[in-house]
């Protein structure tokens, strides 16, 4: 019987720890050749592996240039956490993200698939369309005065937050830009879970986040999230294009179900 990803070359950022690192197995043993992507040297679960910073845009360019053509997926994992500076944040999980996947279109194959991972703390977009459209050409060099002078700062885990927003924006907006190549994008997003970097986000959301964590059964684990990134990464959801899958443990239900009353 086939593998789900057999013949497939996946890149893989943030491969080395948490999700990233549990994407590229579950990659691995469903016939994927990965390509992981992560600013440090563990290599695990992975064919090769790119050191790459991406709050800095001549390792993201020296990367696009490296990387082979052909490729089938494009797994955007990498991430920092709301307690890094609002800089930083912006940078690796929106500008840089972007920087490398609108860079590596020409090197995907036809018919590839692009998984963004954005969050449950994504989940309020809608109420913040002026500030991700003024995001949309966002670039290095602006990410200091953007977050000067919009609602992206570092209190209470804001840049964060706008960080998944816009992400979450920018996959629905991307539904059908590469539909004559086949070439699609969903995103996933995960409510609290178990990694490295839960306890960055229970210290910054203080009460908000123990509040999440007492309605929930338990939180999350890599395993629950990289098998849906991965079945997103084959051909199984040839169909699925610009969608935000909810992978919380039903937490994003409760939310829609109280706000209307439900």
């Amino acid at each position: 019987m086939k593998k789900l990803l057999e013949g497939k070359t996946i890149v893989v950022t943030g491969c080395a720890s948490g999700i990233g690192l549990e994407t590229a197995r579950v990659c691995k043993q469903w016939g994927a050749t990965v390509l992981g992507v992560d600013r440090t040297m563990t290599q695990e679960h992975v064919d090769a592996l790119y050191k790459v910073d991406l709050t800095d845009p001549a390792q993201i360019r020296e990367l696009l240039r490296v990387l082979p053509a052909g490729i089938h997926g494009l797994a955007n994992i990498a991430g920092v956490p709301p307690t890094a500076p609002a800089e930083v944040v912006l940078k690796v999980n929106l500008v840089g993200l972007k920087a490398l996947t609108l860079g590596l279109i020409p090197k995907l194959a036809d018919g590839a698939s692009i998984v963004n991972l954005a969050s449950l703390a994504g989940f309020d977009w809608a109420n913040h369309v002026s500030s991700i459209h003024a995001a949309e050409q966002l670039d290095f060099d602006d990410v200091a005065d953007f977050v000067a002078t919009h609602d992206a700062g570092d209190a209470n885990g804001r840049s964060y937050f706008f960080s998944k927003e816009a992400l979450v924006a920018w996959t629905l907006q991307n539904r059908w830009t590469w539909r004559e190549r086949g070439i699609r994008m969903n995103a996933v997003s995960p409510g609290p879970v178990d990694t490295p970097i839960l306890g960055d986000f229970v210290q910054t959301l203080g009460a908000r986040a123990e509040e999440d964590m007492r309605v929930m059964d338990r939180p999350g684990t890599p395993a629950d999230i990289a098998p849906v990134v991965a079945f997103l990464l084959s051909d199984a959801s040839g169909w699925i294009r610009g969608t935000n899958l909810a992978v919380d443990g039903g937490m994003s239900s409760h939310l829609l179900s109280n706000l209307h009353g439900l």
